[in-house]
């Protein structure tokens, strides 16, 4: 290994370091005010002006790319539960992880929505982890005969709408259990007897 190697390394590992710490606060941040100054999110992860705008040069790459680290997480917590739990419980408890998210990111939301309006960005592009996720969870519970078969992601998508309505200042706890309960109820209508024999309760 060259001088110059060994040198780029060490930058390209703070160079990382630094993104991450941005985008982190910037969730944080985000997810409290839509409008939070650029400035002070640079501030509180410690990083100059120049840095900052060197790895976000505007608000909407930012957001965008704040946007996408959370779609990320949300296909790795679908993953993460198809490990743990039978493929039913864990479409279940990745809905509630939805209703979750819709709550402590309303900020966020809020800055997506406001990015939207300023350009012309492809929003079904990000998504595209979220959709990814749902039809991840969809197939292990169709091989699993726990779903009808002929459920899609836009079946999916459609069934669950209703956690959006939900007023998230009230008690909206009990109404999700209700919700969702529901939704999972008409996933699995229809679904092969053989998984109807393996959740039966006995006579």
């Amino acid at each position: 290994m060259t001088q110059q190697q060994k040198m780029e390394r060490p930058a390209r590992a703070d160079a990382q370091q630094n993104r991450e710490r941005i985008l982190s606060v910037a969730l944080q941040e985000l997810t409290l005010s839509a409008d939070v100054p650029l400035s002070s999110i640079a501030k509180k992860a410690g990083v100059g002006q120049a840095t900052f705008y060197r790895h976000f040069p505007s608000r909407e790459i930012l957001v965008m790319e704040v946007y996408r680290y959370e779609m990320l997480q949300v296909t790795k917590f679908a993953e993460h539960l198809l490990q743990t739990l039978p493929p039913d419980q864990a479409l279940r408890e990745w809905i509630n992880r939805l209703a979750e998210y819709a709550i402590t990111k309303a900020g966020l939301a809020n800055a997506i929505r406001e990015v939207s309006l300023t350009r012309d960005c492809q929003e079904k592009a990000g998504y595209a982890p979220v959709i990814a996720a749902a039809q991840l969870l969809l197939d292990a519970n169709k091989e699993a005969g726990t779903l009808h078969t002929g459920v899609t992601t836009d079946d999916f998508f459609l069934a669950i709408a209703g956690i959006w309505q939900l007023d998230f200042n009230d008690e909206w706890q009990p109404q999700l259990t209700w919700l969702i309960d529901i939704v999972m109820a008409g996933l699995r209508a229809g679904a092969p007897r053989r998984a109807v024999s393996q959740h039966a309760m006995p006579l």
